[in-house]
């Protein structure tokens, strides 16, 4: 065991050794040893150690990002010069310090690689003037050889920089960690859904492993368009519906240079209960070096984490959600050509939980019809059939569906944690809670997603819902008699699958 820790002592050293000569040199071969060597430093970040460690130290001490309960599984950060978008990237990174990750995926796309396929670095070490950190080959080995589009190309990084002005935070806040070095080209949505699935089953029930997925914003020559651009691909990201945000990239609508990186990451995080998103900071370069003059190249930052709620975790997984999603589309068939009810039996012991639940219908993205159950008082996937006929043919806002048109209904599941009595409007976190409002004879209930889908303030979320839900006065909340729950819901649609 002691000459086995002399060995390994030594060829750190080694590896060290041939990094720093690679960076005084630089024109050592990017893969002499086993380590690749940086495209960037002297560049996009300072080339001598002290500096580069310096300005990280400042980036991370002057980021005030507002703290996390909850776990963090995946950044989005930015991958320009340190000098414009070094101190964005430190909100996320601060917030992931000494923290017990000890692999951390990287993703970023590539600029200087023509391919359709996403690339894994499969082994070895990448080099900064910090130091070298080591690729996970034990990861990188459950992701290659199992799909054509998943391929091990290291000539894919030879230029890249998107990985690589990750690692340096990574050495400051997470030293020791591996990391998995992932290009994606221009890819599919297929494609994207199956890097997904392989990291799925990669990670398995692993808690130590961390997301980043690398990607800047606006890249034009318009300040005004910048923001204006900027806030839309953040509203977007913010829906956390990687579909969604896929066709927006492709139609020039949202704009990620990383764009399938975040689709991807987006796609694994929901898989695995992640749900929650929050933009801890965005800026652009001209906000950053004082110049707004039209027609000066302009490129927007953000960072931003998701996170899963501590004590949280999703209470439904992929299949059960498929399997409901079913069930409420086969209840209504049903009811629209016989009048009857759907004879079904459940076993799985989740679905046999009395919950609540709410299904809702979208024709053409518009609302078809919602009817739910606040307090499950049957099996949750008895009351998944009970309410998707209900908000077919019981919605009074809305004519019955008729069977011709069920083809063009996309159906919404929002399944529902039990009701908890607040006493302070403080205690409702939007985007989070739906909140249901009590007076007397008179309620109403909002669902969690409504402020997202809305913009709404808090304030605004809950005069309307006394307002237009309960039928009372908009400030009634403020009242003491007035009765306030909050519940949570996942929510998941039949366009997720």
């Amino acid at each position: 065991m002691e000459i086995n820790m002399k060995f390994r002592v030594l060829i750190i050293r080694s590896l060290v050794i041939i990094c720093n000569l690679a960076l005084g040199v630089g024109n050592l071969t990017a893969y002499a040893q086993g380590v690749k060597q940086p495209n960037v430093a002297g560049d996009f970040y300072p080339k001598e150690a002290e500096g580069l460690s310096l300005m990280v130290d400042d980036f991370l001490s002057r980021a005030q990002p507002e703290p996390m309960n909850g776990k963090i599984f995946a950044l989005i950060s930015p991958h320009a010069g340190y000098g414009f978008s070094g101190q964005v990237a430190a909100y996320g990174y601060k917030l992931v310090k000494d923290k017990p990750y000890k692999t951390v995926i990287v993703i970023g796309p590539s600029h200087h690689f023509n391919f359709s396929k996403a690339a894994v670095y499969a082994k070895g070490f990448f080099c900064t003037p910090l130091g070298y950190v080591e690729v996970d080959s034990d990861f990188t080995k459950k992701l290659l050889y199992q799909d054509e589009d998943i391929i091990s190309e290291p000539h894919a990084f030879d230029k890249e920089h998107s990985v690589e002005v990750q690692l340096p935070f990574l050495q400051k806040v997470l030293p020791g960690c591996k990391i998995v070095p992932i290009l994606m080209g221009d890819c599919t949505l297929p494609t994207c859904e199956k890097l997904a699935a392989l990291l799925k089953e990669a990670i398995g029930k692993r808690t130590d492993v961390l997301v980043i997925a690398s990607s800047d914003m606006y890249h034009g020559y318009d300040y005004e368009e910048a923001e204006i651009v900027d806030n839309l691909s953040l509203s977007y990201l913010k829906k956390m519906d990687p579909q969604a945000l896929y066709y927006a990239l492709r139609e020039g609508k949202a704009q990620f240079c990383g764009g399938f990186p975040i689709v991807t990451t987006l796609i694994l995080a929901k898989e695995l209960g992640h749900n929650k998103i929050n933009v801890l900071k965005y800026t652009n370069s001209a906000e950053v070096t004082a110049n707004k003059t039209k027609g000066t190249w302009t490129v927007g930052y953000s960072s931003s984490v998701i996170d899963q709620p501590e004590g949280e975790s999703a209470m439904l997984n992929q299949e059960q959600r498929k399997k409901l999603l079913k069930i409420a589309r086969s209840s209504i068939e049903m009811y629209l050509k016989t009048g009857k009810k759907l004879e079904v039996k459940e076993s799985d012991i989740q679905f046999n939980e009395n919950m609540g639940a709410f299904v809702t219908l979208h024709k053409h993205e518009e609302l078809r019809g919602c009817i739910g159950n606040l307090i499950g008082s049957q099996p949750l996937y008895l009351v998944i059939r009970d309410m998707a006929v209900e908000s077919a043919v019981g919605d009074p806002r809305f004519p019955e569906v008729k069977l011709d048109e069920l083809k063009d209904i996309e159906i919404e599941i929002s399944a529902l944690s039990p009701l908890k009595r607040v006493n302070s409007i403080d205690e409702i976190e939007l985007g989070k809670h739906g909140v249901l409002i009590r007076r007397g004879s008179s309620s109403g209930v909002f669902l969690p997603q409504v402020a997202t889908e809305t913009g709404w303030s808090k304030e605004e979320f809950l005069a309307n819902l006394c307002a237009h839900k309960a039928g009372l006065a908009s400030d009634c909340w403020k009242d003491k008699n007035t009765e306030l729950y909050v519940f949570t819901a996942e929510v998941f649609s039949e366009k997720n699958y």
